[in-house]
């Protein structure tokens, strides 16, 4: 019995052990988010403003983004009002992260469609870049390589489909996590940005 009881002790103390050491990480910064890992490739891009904006000015910034269109008579509506919702509870948090919105139907969507668009959620775009200025192609194929997100061209109308995830970047530019952009799990996000804000 006493043999018994001292591997229980033993045992015990080994998970208060493995719990303290635990905590201890995530204190020092393990709880960063870090499920993706996914480095965004270099671009140059055209904000709502007719401002280029690339991801060299991002650099040293956390980001949110997601995609979008102006002419979306689907989900973009929502993702849009809810980008505009994280926005203010960012703000609310004292924290600072930048949003972009890449348009996936660039032929239709000028900077100054974009910036109509975009201010009917909101008329704050201090960190808000929605952006535009290349191909269908172009956009195409960097959803898929840095975002691993599929875009395409709706067959039978003049929509397109695209995800619907919100997506956050660290500072060096690199997706760490994403989340469902028709309900975002809003604490969540800002615990995360804190987290990479530190």
């Amino acid at each position: 019995m006493k043999g018994t009881k001292r591997i229980v002790d033993i045992t015990i103390i080994a998970v208060l052990v493995i719990a303290a050491v635990a905590l201890l990480a995530f204190s020092w910064g393990g709880g960063k988010p870090n499920d993706l890992n996914y480095p965004v490739e270099p671009f140059e891009f055209t904000n709502q403003d007719g401002q280029p904006v690339g991801l060299d000015d991002l650099k040293g910034k956390v980001w949110v983004a997601h995609f979008m269109f102006t002419n979306c008579s689907t989900v973009c509506p929502t993702l849009t009002a809810n980008m505009a919702k994280l926005q203010k509870e960012i703000k609310s948090a004292g924290l600072q992260a930048e949003l972009v919105s890449f348009s996936v139907d660039p032929e239709k969507d000028t900077p100054e469609a974009l910036k109509r668009y975009i201010s009917k959620f909101t008329d704050d775009f201090d960190n808000w870049n929605a952006l535009t200025g290349y191909s269908f192609e172009e956009i195409q194929a960097f959803g898929q390589s840095s975002f691993k997100s599929a875009i395409q061209k709706d067959a039978i109308g003049d929509q397109v489909i695209h995800g619907i995830s919100f997506y956050l970047a660290d500072a060096s530019g690199t997706i760490v996590t994403r989340y469902d952009g028709q309900e975002p799990p809003y604490s969540k996000i800002i615990k995360d940005v804190k987290a990479l804000s530190r």
